[in-house]
């Protein structure tokens, strides 16, 4: 009997499922949270009290003598953001050694998507900078996506989208964040202190053994991690390396006697305060843009601006389902039942929404030039890839729900365990039937 072909985007593990619940609930309030600093950024820099919003942004505190008396911007960009990095390097950890990235076959479709969505991006922004007033220094700021206002959008429009599709967007962006860090790291980088690079390495390494050997007290880990971040910010590389460092050093297997590991409990622990605090706060600090009429004519004719929207709006949707689509063709693999390829470009769509990553990148590329022109054109961008992404994709959830409601459950049978299969067998996500006594509730 020949071999069934692969199938892309199979099914889930109860562990992942329920894993995908959890941050799907997290990252949609987080979204929500993100989206209202962002707003409150954009009429504070843009009301009578402008001022006081650039005075915030100035405002300098922090110990000279370990070159952190830094303003408010930098605290948010170096401090807050290394808790979000923290938080993706738990869960880099966890994709890695449990979760979906640990075998080839499941790894191979969000990785190759990653790449090809970070690829298509650079490659459209150079292209486009290479006339007059453009500069390719800001190849990598349409090469991000955000997650969590990604997963906002989806829980609005997405009920009934199969879950294997939203696991592949989240794990697209697992792998997205990693390359970004990459870059990061490498790119953007000009001196190196190597002693303090040291110094870091060396307190990650023992945050690493305390927490293999499951001494956690916060009087320990704080200080080592805050030592770890200082040391790292002091070394010329990104602070928040030192976050991710710091999250991939956690275990990821339960020890014996244990009900959950050490990462999958501290993510599930400092997801809320990253997505809830530490990134709405960035974008209070880094969305605050004067619009104004000038402004906007000069973000429109420039190279840059430009380039960041046909990165963003068009090379991310068109390099992950080009790198998806080349992943299908070459390995001969299926899309699982019940999901179609409009699927996977409206999933692409939303992944171009770039935001925290790309303001980032943009602060870090051009070192405060060009300031509007980048967070103009990543605004405009992840409003008009979320548009885009919405629309498709709520086009497609209508079609599962009809395609669901179409069914008919016999009569006498279990109605919410038939739904829910049905709805499973469909591609459709159906309420949960109800929890049993002593079900974990995780």
């Amino acid at each position: 009997m020949p071999n069934k072909p692969a199938r892309l985007f199979s099914r889930l593990t109860p562990s992942t499922e329920r894993t995908l619940a959890d941050v799907l609930r997290t990252e949609r309030a987080g979204g929500i949270l993100l989206l209202i600093g962002t707003v409150a950024a954009l009429i504070w820099a843009n009301s009578a009290w402008s001022d006081s919003y650039e005075a915030m942004k100035s405002f300098t505190i922090g110990p000279e003598a370990l070159h952190l008396h830094l303003d408010l911007a930098h605290w948010a960009k170096d401090g807050l953001l290394a808790i979000f990095f923290f938080v993706v390097g738990l869960e880099l950890k966890r994709e890695i050694v449990v979760g979906e990235l640990r075998r080839p076959s499941t790894a191979i479709v969000p990785i190759v998507a990653a790449i090809g969505g970070m690829a298509m991006p650079a490659i459209l922004y150079t292209v486009v900078n290479l006339q007059d007033g453009g500069s390719t220094a800001g190849w990598a700021v349409p090469t991000a996506t955000d997650i969590a206002f990604a997963v906002a959008v989806l829980s609005v429009v997405g009920k009934w989208l199969p879950n294997a599709l939203r696991a592949f967007l989240l794990t697209l962006a697992v792998v997205d964040d990693l390359l970004a860090i990459i870059i990061i790291a490498v790119f953007f980088t000009d001196e190196i202190d190597f002693v303090m690079l040291g110094a870091s390495v060396a307190c990650i390494i023992v945050f690493a053994v305390l927490a293999s050997k499951r001494i956690t007290s916060p009087w320990l880990l704080f200080p080592l991690a805050f030592a770890a971040w200082a040391f790292m910010h002091a070394s010329g590389i990104h602070a928040t390396i030192a976050g991710v460092a710091l999250g991939m050093a956690v275990p990821a297997i339960k020890a014996k006697g244990e009900k959950h590991s050490l990462a999958e409990h501290w993510e599930h622990l400092w997801r809320p305060v990253s997505a809830g605090f530490a990134v709405p706060v960035f974008a209070l600090f880094a969305a605050g843009v004067t619009l104004s009429g000038e402004a906007l004519s000069s973000a429109i004719s420039d190279p840059v601006a430009q380039g960041v929207v046909v990165g963003l709006v068009i090379g991310k949707p068109l390099g992950i389902f080009l790198a998806t689509w080349l992943v299908a063709t070459f390995t001969r693999a299926n899309l699982d039942r019940g999901i179609s390829w409009p699927d996977v470009l409206g999933m692409a769509f939303l992944a171009g929404i770039g935001f925290t990553v790309s303001l980032l990148i943009g602060d870090l590329a051009f070192n405060g030039e060009r300031e509007a022109e980048v967070k103009m054109s990543v605004l405009a961008a992840s409003v008009l890839a979320a548009v885009l992404g919405a629309a498709m994709l709520a086009w497609r959830d209508r079609s599962y729900r009809k395609t669901y409601e179409s069914r008919s459950i016999p009569v006498g049978h279990d109605r919410m365990g038939d739904a829910h299969e049905l709805a499973r067998e469909i591609g459709g996500v159906a309420e949960p039937a109800p929890k049993q006594d002593g079900a974990d509730t995780h």
